[in-house]
């Protein structure tokens, strides 16, 4: 069984170690180990992927939770396998709707297998597309939009989410959020081609560099804002010269934004990729 293992907490030393004692004392293959150690946010953060034997799972899960109290790290334990057939994604979001729109749409058709546990944003704009889907609703902004990131983690907790997909959520995850669920979780939807165009005005920088060809990308989140390596998909359209800036961007937002994300999911919950040492690699199901 493919087990990922995080461990995210205030630095120390001697943190790693019990977790890999554990795990290889369980016989277990360790297929990817890596280690951070952030200095500026005294944080340090693992991330192990495994393979071990199914039912040694519930036992791993039991001996990490001590191994948590005792390191007073915020250790998970978590494989794709367990519900491999109908993941659980946690949509986030701020204002745009036509990215969770189009993930509930897939959903209910069928092109995506897998469920929506939950939605969660730091503005109220997609509220009601939760609402008339069934989905459950969360609202972690404050007025001005701050997002309470400790909060957005103990929903991804409650709702036992397996990936989280930002729907053009506006808000950068910190570091320790990123790590807390590393490994190929979160998903991320950028509205523009990586790594050529990133930033927050993709669309702008294109169009002042006189292409004809936007697009957007589809990647997997580590801590680098829009890093070039880990992109799932990505879906371009050309346009006429003399297009203006404002059609340009209504197309990307009302068509090819969400187009590209549904697809980029879809390869994600089928395991047709996954991310290794911060790589997108075709993965043998």
């Amino acid at each position: 069984m493919h087990v990922v293992i995080t461990a995210v907490g205030p630095d120390n030393v001697r943190l790693a170690d019990p977790i890999i004692h554990y795990v290889t004392g369980q016989g277990a293959n360790i297929a990817e180990i890596q280690m951070y150690d952030h200095d500026d946010e005294a944080l340090f953060a693992m991330l192990l992927r495994i393979h071990l034997p199914e039912e040694k799972l519930p036992q791993l899960r039991e001996a990490l939770a001590q191994i948590s109290e005792a390191t007073k790290l915020s250790i998970r334990v978590w494989s794709p396998e367990e519900r491999a057939s109908r993941p659980r994604l946690a949509l986030c979001v701020t204002y745009r709707t036509e990215p969770p729109l189009a993930i509930l749409r897939a959903i209910r058709d069928g092109q995506i297998r897998a469920e929506a546990a939950v939605m969660i944003g730091n503005r109220g704009a997609c509220r009601g597309i939760a609402e008339q889907f069934g989905v459950p609703w969360e609202s972690i902004g404050d007025d001005s939009g701050k997002a309470n990131d400790d909060q957005m983690v103990d929903l991804l907790d409650r709702y036992e989410v397996d990936y989280v997909v930002l729907a053009r959520y506006m808000r950068v995850l910190p570091a320790a959020s990123c790590w807390k669920y590393a490994g190929g979780r979160i998903i991320n939807l950028h509205h523009g081609l990586l790594p050529s165009f990133p930033g927050l005005r993709p669309y702008h920088d294109a169009y002042a560099g006189r292409m004809l060809t936007f697009g957007a990308t589809c990647h997997f989140i580590v801590p680098e804002l829009d890093a070039g390596n880990q992109i799932i998909q990505q879906s371009t359209f050309t346009v006429p010269p003399g297009t203006k800036l404002e059609e340009i961007i209504r197309i990307g937002q009302e068509d090819n934004e969400p187009r590209c994300l549904v697809e980029g999911i879809r390869r994600v919950v089928d395991r047709e990729v996954q991310l290794h040492f911060h790589r997108v690699i075709a993965t043998n199901k």
